[in-house]
C-alpha cells in the first residue's frame, strides 16, 4: 500500500476523518470489489499529489460495517470527502482522476 494512504478503522475514525484540519477522502472499498481494485491506483495518485493538502485514507466495509452504514454507503467503491468532520461530496463508482481532482481542487 501507498505510504500517503491511511487505513481507517473505527479505533482512528474519529480522530483521523472527523477531527482532521485538512479535507478527508475516504475510500470505502471491499477485497472482492473489482472497481474497488480499479479505482485503487487512482486513489494512490491522488493521495501522493495532495500529500499535504488532502488525507487519503481506506475503510475496509466488510471489516467495519457500521461506519458504512453511518454515511449510507451502499455501493461500492464509494469515496466521500469529508472537510471539518461533515460530508462535504459523494463519488459512487469508478472515476477518471481528472474528474476526481477537479471536485478536490474546490474544497483546498
Amino acid at each position: 500500500m501507498n505510504a500517503n494512504v491511511k487505513t481507517f478503522t473505527s479505533e482512528n475514525w474519529d480522530g483521523e476523518v472527523l477531527k482532521s484540519t485538512n479535507p478527508v477522502l475516504v475510500d470505502f472499498w471491499a477485497s472482492w470489489c473489482n472497481p474497488c481494485r480499479m479505482i485503487a491506483p487512482i486513489v494512490d495518485s491522488i493521495a501522493d499529489k495532495y500529500a499535504g493538502k488532502v488525507s487519503v485514507g481506506k475503510l475496509n466495509v466488510d471489516e467495519y460495517p457500521a461506519i458504512s452504514g453511518d454515511y449510507g454507503v451502499r455501493g461500492i467503491p464509494t469515496l466521500l470527502l469529508f472537510k471539518n468532520g461533515q460530508v462535504a461530496e459523494q463519488i459512487v463508482g469508478v472515476h477518471p482522476k481528472e474528474h476526481l481532482t477537479k471536485i478536490l481542487d474546490k474544497h483546498i
